[in-house]
């Protein structure tokens, strides 16, 4: 009886063993690969955040300094320094507010460049999509019938009678 055993093929349980593990190692694969792609996409994320905060902290606490200094040096440019006058102030503080919301548009476009380059971690979803697949067609052994009468308080479900049980 030993000769049926020795003949190389694994057991039973070796073959739940291999399988448990390879499944596990193959969800840890998956899981590693979610990291790197979600890894990178934060990256992207993070520089597209910082450039968008940029962008709100240049227009709000520059403007004022950077509109005084720029209107002035808009008027000193016009003629205003050797007392011809030069441009009104408020056209020339409308510049001023004109170059700095361009700045910001541009650090606005910078940031939704980079927000627009994240993506969904497509090779994970993939992976994952196809191990579900080959997981799903998967189908089990068929397993025999048991017999009618299965042991000692047992139901017969065909006849819907209920065989008596021991209280031991």
């Amino acid at each position: 009886m030993s000769d049926l055993y020795d003949k190389g093929e694994p057991s039973l349980g070796q073959l739940v063993a291999s399988a448990t593990a390879e499944m596990s190692a193959l969800v840890h694969d998956e899981i590693a690969l979610a990291k790197a792609e979600l890894r990178q996409d934060v990256k992207r994320g993070a520089i597209g955040s910082a450039a968008g905060i940029a962008a709100g902290v240049v227009l709000l606490f520059s403007l004022p300094m950077l509109s005084f200094a720029l209107a002035y040096a808009i008027n000193t440019w016009t003629g205003g320094h050797n007392g011809n006058g030069g441009w009104n102030l408020v056209w020339c503080f409308l510049l001023s507010f004109t170059a700095n919301v361009l700045l910001a548009g541009l650090l606005g476009l910078l940031a939704y460049s980079k927000f627009k380059k994240v993506k969904p971690p497509e090779k994970s979803i993939a992976s994952a999509k196809r191990t579900a697949a080959i997981v799903q067609n998967v189908k089990p052994h068929p397993r025999p019938e048991a017999p009618k009468a299965l042991a000692k308080g047992s139901v017969d479900l065909d006849k819907g009678t209920v065989v008596a049980r021991s209280s031991v």
